[in-house]
């Protein structure tokens, strides 16, 4: 398949539901307005829009490109998985569980961690908080390499990628209590994702699944939301209005530091220890 005829097959999800994410984000924010602990932030809400439309502006750019990166390696399969219904079922799957591998490693590697510190760099948990996603994310796309390795069609991986991504706007904000715990057994929560944005110390590093929960449980991440959760980064921020600042703090002080080591194993830790 070439890119042309994945850009002609491939149906964008996200421009249909961008009316009901505009309206939850209006709602969300009318309903709050007089509550004193979550109440929208006007700068806060600023920064999350401005960041979401050069997020938008850069997926539009990097689009092609993207797709042909993609689309080499599904060149590169070994087999052809028939487009069924189970064929869905597993693209979800294997797509959810390389958006948590990519989401444990930026957690634990710094260099990985500068394409997504923008995402928590809010002291504020609200649907306007999803857009925050770092101008620099679209490295991580390395990380699904193995799904496109799997064989199955480019137009079933990469729709499952948008219904991953749509799935996550929902589980950020305060506004919706604990779910049924059947519920909860299987899928991210709201409750799940507030843990994930807390610093609280018992919170740090913990529940980094998209849509299954259970990726946490079986690999030891998962911590139930027991206390209240504190937003924000433990470093504090100098310039939390700037978008430039928000997007390429990160970058500034990992280059800074890679050039104060007098070493290339001074230089690998610098790149990926623990930020």
């Amino acid at each position: 398949m070439r890119v042309e005829e994945l850009e002609r097959e491939l149906v964008p999800l996200v421009p249909y539901f961008l009316p009901i994410v505009v309206l939850s984000v209006a709602a969300e924010w009318y309903l709050l307005r007089h509550d004193p602990d979550r109440h929208y932030d006007a700068q806060d809400l600023r920064s999350s829009i401005g960041i979401g439309l050069g997020n938008a502006l850069l997926n539009v750019l990097l689009k092609s490109g993207i797709f042909g990166f993609g689309l080499f390696f599904c060149g590169l399969a070994p087999w052809q998985v028939p487009p069924t219904w189970w064929a869905w079922v597993l693209a979800y799957v294997v797509v959810d569980f390389c958006n948590y591998l990519a989401h444990y490693v930026a957690h634990r590697q710094r260099v990985w961690w500068a394409t997504h510190v923008t995402h928590h760099s809010s002291e504020h948990l609200n649907f306007s908080t999803s857009f925050r996603n770092s101008w620099t994310q679209h490295f991580k796309i390395i990380f699904f390499i193995p799904a496109w390795l799997t064989g199955i069609h480019p137009v079933i991986l990469f729709t499952c990628y948008e219904i991953n991504l749509l799935y996550q706007f929902w589980i950020h904000t305060e506004s919706i209590g604990r779910l049924p715990r059947w519920f909860e057994l299987v899928f991210v929560t709201p409750s799940h994702h507030r843990v994930h944005h807390g610093r609280n110390p018992k919170y740090v590093d913990k529940n980094f699944g998209t849509t299954l929960i259970l990726w946490d449980r079986l690999f030891g991440t998962f911590q139930q939301e027991d206390e209240k959760p504190i937003y924000g980064i433990t470093k504090p921020l100098k310039a939390p209005q700037s978008l430039l600042y928000l997007n390429f703090h990160e970058w500034a002080d990992l280059w800074h530091d890679l050039r104060a080591a007098r070493s290339w194993r001074a230089c690998w830790q610098t790149l990926f220890g623990p930020p």
